[in-house]
């Protein structure tokens, strides 16, 4: 799948803009603060309707307007094109179209055009706590599968039901156990999406970060959850006084998280600023392979200022993997530094690369070597 054409209004500090794009390499240069990363937001934004940070969406529109749309062309891997085009209005929420028609419901778009983006931020997957990593998880196989998503939200009902009760001091086993057998159900299913997840992205990233660093270090990846040892049931059986002290539920997989690890040690812990992001690009690129071989779709990779905090060395061999490499369709790239993105579409098909110019949320097409 690519992105053929996007239509840009009033979104952060893009006032208006129509740009085409490349089928293979496209590159955003310009200082800081210029809207390269805006541009990639916007992509993000049209493909999953959200924004890629925990953020309000109305901090999306620019200041002092009061909408903003996106709207998009993308090209299947059939061949087949398809449009979609999401709007916020100001104080009265979000409109999403495809191909002129309104979703039933928003979560239907979930997985239909996918996108992985690689964005500073990802550290905090690393060195944040764990709803950072449950967040990666549930978006991820959300867009692989429309039911998880369903589960999620059924859960999380439930969830509150039981705290409510908690926090008012309900103490009758049976009310307890009428919320919670609805609360396990979902929790299984979700447990065992998580755990199938994990199990088959953990040889890809390993195999990515190896490839990436030159073998001087291996990292690893592996799923922490109190249901791998016990029933939901059991566990909130075994919690139900506790909890009753503490107004909330204390277990579930709503404490999930994903351990991180380099050679015997906690990536989180002893990682280097290079090591955690060459972690979260192998992870993001694991990612890729994961939505691409599940979903039959090949989604768009958007790398945000992946040159900092790398050595020349690591860059080159990640530029290869996506570049070169099999497997990998439209990516998008932004940096500061023009000498970078000459380096990295060096050796790339001239028809299937293009530069952009970014200053003041303005786009302009220059020339590569």
């Amino acid at each position: 799948m690519r992105l053929e054409q996007i239509d840009i209004l009033d979104f952060k500090n893009i006032r208006e803009a129509r740009l085409e794009f490349s089928p293979g390499v496209n590159c955003l240069l310009g200082l800081n603060g210029m809207g390269k990363s805006n541009l990639l937001e916007a992509i993000h934004f049209l493909s999953m309707a959200r924004p890629m940070q925990s953020m309000p969406e109305s901090a999306l529109i620019r200041h002092g307007e009061p909408a903003l749309m996106v709207k998009g062309t993308y090209v299947m891997d059939s061949g087949a094109e398809e449009t979609v085009s999401c709007g916020i209005i100001r104080g009265k929420g979000k409109t999403l179209r495809r191909n002129d028609k309104e979703y039933d419901r928003i979560s239907e778009h979930i997985g239909r055009f996918p996108v992985v983006s690689v964005i500073p931020g990802d550290s905090e997957l690393v060195s944040g706590g764990g709803e950072q990593r449950r967040r990666l998880l549930d978006m991820v196989i959300s867009q692989a599968d429309p039911s998880y998503l369903s589960r999620l939200i059924r859960y999380n009902k439930s969830l509150e039901s039981r705290n409510k009760m908690l926090r008012a001091g309900v103490n009758d086993r049976v009310l307890y156990e009428a919320v919670e057998a609805g609360l396990a159900e979902t929790a299984t299913a979700i447990h065992r999406a998580r755990q199938q997840w994990t199990s088959t992205i953990r040889p890809v990233f390993e195999s990515y970060y190896t490839r990436i660093s030159g073998g001087m270090e291996t990292a690893s990846l592996s799923y922490k959850s109190v249901l791998n040892d016990k029933t939901m049931q059991e566990a909130l059986d075994a919690e139900r006084s506790r909890d009753l002290a503490l107004g909330f539920t204390s277990a579930g997989i709503h404490r999930d998280d994903l351990l991180t690890r380099l050679d015997e040690w906690s990536m989180r812990r002893l990682g280097s600023q290079g090591q955690v992001k060459t972690f979260t690009i192998a992870l993001r690129l694991a990612i890729f392979s994961y939505l691409k071989q599940t979903g039959g779709i090949t989604p768009v990779l958007l790398l945000d200022d992946i040159f900092d905090k790398l050595d020349s060395t690591r860059v080159a061999r990640i530029m290869n993997e996506v570049s070169q490499g099999e497997g990998f369709g439209q990516i998008f790239i932004t940096d500061t530094n023009r000498e970078h993105l000459d380096e990295t579409v060096a050796g790339i098909d001239p028809s299937r690369r293009r530069l952009f110019e970014v200053s003041d949320g303005e786009f302009r097409t220059i020339s590569l070597p």
